[in-house]
């Protein structure tokens, strides 16, 4: 596929934001892609060149790029930061001067996908003596060849920063859209254009007006207007068969490829089937964590394909997540009665994974962390009674003096570290608290009751105090006995208490209110800092109050929720500190506008959007200051989250929710 055709896609995606239209232009684009150029197309459309659970990186600072701007330009490098400081936007400087570049291009040529591809993915792959040159190079040739959009996104895209909005949801829906058939109600026919477009009052396509209403008038018209339309082609081969059901069931049993629309027996019924196609795609999503393969099992096997996506152990899982609820009573009323409720400790989610004589250790964030913990490596070799599986699991620290519980941050350090990791262990060492079983000697136990889970996950157990427990837990329906075991797990130092439904299945990557989570303050937020100031004083030499923002549920695109400071600390051994957070965020500057090493003229400075941090705050306030529309009354930086991706970060819906839930 020729990349113009891609940067045309990313262009009507940067132009709009409706959820809709993002949704129908990428799926158009996956729809026209053979099996060779999908895989990769779905990476490009996320502004990444690995998966998330890959461990490699493209690596590529924004100073690293400026010179590949020079190369291939030709304009100097002092013109060219000057522009970067204008616009704040790498991408959009390299379409600038690659308008206007000096140098005759003697070799240029058509960029295919694959082209981009191959030199972006070789960034990550190169090491010695004379890599920064070679990275240029392989910059400066697709930059060399491209067109000044082509040029834009290529940058982007090596800065991991593509600004177009197609987070999980919108690739989700569009892979729905690409490669099942068109659900009417949900989608419409615009006979204008003869286009499949989404229901609408006018169409994506040709702007012409559409009848989106659903009702026997119109499935009665748009039937007719289809038998016509068959009836006048030349090849039967070609003609749009229509599937109608009257229950869900029948989705399930046919084989959706053979058809080109599916008719509903009303509104209701429509949006249910789609959300059926959705949730299927999803939970197929969320065991294999490849939109690849799952773009690929949906395009070539249709549903059967995605359910019989199969539960592998070293493969990781996206973990179940879990709501906040108010109180003991508004538990019971989620998860109902009796419910087993466990101590919600103060740690970090890890997922255990075993294969034979193989182990490894995934974050949540899908992080693998095997050689920063062996400790915990050894403790479950020897302690899980089963050669395959896949467990979930907190782990915490303790104080090998006092034996008291320590707070997340003392052990958050080692997830990022390389080098000293036996230090760390005799200094913070874990404890793995066993809370679920997802699969179990090659048997997958997502869809058994969390009760028979936790029986067979106490069975391959073998619990050693300090090393290795199941979580504590209390099964009952009486109020009283909840409230004193919530009393007793805050006394001891834990967050709280969870609360989970018995014969509940596991959710991966849910809040479905399975579970739920119980806690005496606010729910804090987790966001990303997108910006940051430089200190005054004895602080100049750090940064400091950090803008902070919040992601929208589909497309990914983050919005602004204030500025944070208060929390850090001035010494380092005290917690999270300003230093600990400028050496976090240094790499990631993407436009320091200060005039040389030591100038502080401009104080913000913009950074890649990756270090989350969790903030606790009195209030959410409306306010027209900040992007969300919402700002936080005297927040807090509570801790670092290394443990957490930015995909995972707080909702704007959510923010919405509490906003209207703490009146």
């Amino acid at each position: 596929m020729d990349y113009k055709d891609l940067v045309a896609v990313y262009e009507k995606l940067e132009s709009t934001t409706k959820r809709l239209e993002k949704i129908y232009y990428v799926a158009k684009l996956l729809r026209d892609s053979n099996d060779k150029d999908l895989p990769v197309l779905i990476l490009l459309l996320q502004g990444v060149i690995f998966p998330a659970w890959e461990e490699k990186k493209i690596g590529v600072a924004s100073r690293l790029v400026l010179k590949a701007i020079n190369v291939a330009t030709g304009i100097e490098a002092k013109k060219i930061e000057h522009e970067w400081k204008q616009t704040g936007d790498l991408g959009k400087v390299a379409e600038n001067l690659v308008a206007r570049k000096k140098q005759a291009t003697l070799f240029s040529r058509e960029l295919s996908v694959e082209k981009v591809y191959s030199n972006l993915k070789q960034l990550a792959d190169l090491t010695g003596q004379g890599t920064v040159d070679k990275k240029v190079k392989l910059i400066a040739e697709l930059l060399t060849s491209a067109t000044p959009n082509q040029a834009k996104y290529i940058i982007r895209v090596v800065l991991e920063d593509l600004r177009v909005g197609t987070g999980e949801g919108v690739l989700r829906d569009a892979i729905v859209s690409a490669y099942f058939p068109p659900i009417f109600g949900v989608y419409n026919y615009c006979i204008n254009c003869n286009n499949t477009v989404p229901a609408a009052d006018k169409c994506i396509e040709c702007n012409s007006k559409l009848d989106g209403k659903f009702n026997s008038a119109n499935i009665e018209k748009f039937e007719s207007y289809m038998e016509n339309y068959n009836n006048n082609l030349k090849s039967g081969k070609d003609k749009i068969k229509i599937l109608k059901i009257k229950n869900l069931e029948e989705l399930q049993h046919e084989v959706l490829n053979n058809y080109g629309v599916i008719v509903c027996e009303d509104e209701k019924q429509a949006r249910e089937a789609y959300n059926f196609l959705v949730g299927s795609l999803q939970e197929a999503l969320d065991i294999s964590n490849d939109f690849a393969d799952v773009a690929l099992l949906a395009k070539n096997k249709g549903l059967s394909g995605l359910s019989n996506v199969k539960l592998e152990a070293l493969s990781p899982i996206k973990v179940m997540l879990y709501q906040k609820a108010a109180d003991i009573l508004d538990a019971f009323e989620h998860v109902a009665r009796p419910a087993a409720l466990e101590f919600k400790y103060d740690g970090f989610r890890l997922q255990l994974h075993r294969n034979g004589d193989k182990i490894k250790l995934f974050t949540r964030s899908l992080e693998d962390v095997t050689a920063q913990f062996p400790d915990i490596v050894k403790v479950i070799k020897e302690n899980i009674a089963s050669r395959n599986y896949i467990l979930d699991s907190e782990v915490i620290g303790y104080s090998p003096k006092t034996r008291k519980f320590l707070p997340f941050q003392h052990i958050s350090q080692r997830i990022k570290r390389k080098y000293d990791i036996k230090e760390l262990i005799e200094k913070v060492p874990v404890i793995v608290n066993l809370f679920d079983a997802v699969l179990v000697d090659d048997r997958n136990l997502i869809k058994l009751p969390f009760a028979e889970r936790r029986a067979i996950l106490k069975k391959i157990a073998n619990e050693l105090p300090y090393k290795i427990q199941l979580a504590e837990q209390l099964v009952t329906a009486d109020n009283k006995e909840a409230e004193e075991f919530y009393k007793k797990a805050l006394e001891l130092g834990n967050e709280g208490i969870m609360a989970k439904n018995l014969e509940a299945p596991y959710k991966p990557g849910s809040r479905v209110g399975y579970g739920v989570k119980i806690k005496p303050t606010m729910e804090n937020l987790d966001l990303v800092i997108v910006a940051a100031e430089w200190g005054e004083g004895k602080r100049s030499k750090w940064l400091s109050s950090f803008t902070v923002a919040c992601r929208d549920d589909d497309t990914g695109e983050l919005f602004e929720l204030g500025k944070v400071s208060t929390g850090l600390k001035e010494k380092v051994e005290e917690g999270v500190s300003f230093e600990e957070m400028t050496k976090l965020l240094e790499p990631l500057i993407e436009e320091d506008e200060r005039a040389g090493k030591g100038a502080k003229s401009v104080k913000e400075i913009r950074v890649k959007p990756q270090i989350v941090i969790e903030v606790g705050y009195e209030e959410i306030q409306k306010s027209l200051t900040y992007t969300s529309g919402y700002a936080l009354r005297f927040p807090r930086v509570i801790r670092l989250r290394a443990d957490k991706p930015v995909d995972e970060i707080s909702t704007l819906s959510q923010v919405e929710e509490w906003y209207y839930g703490q009146k």
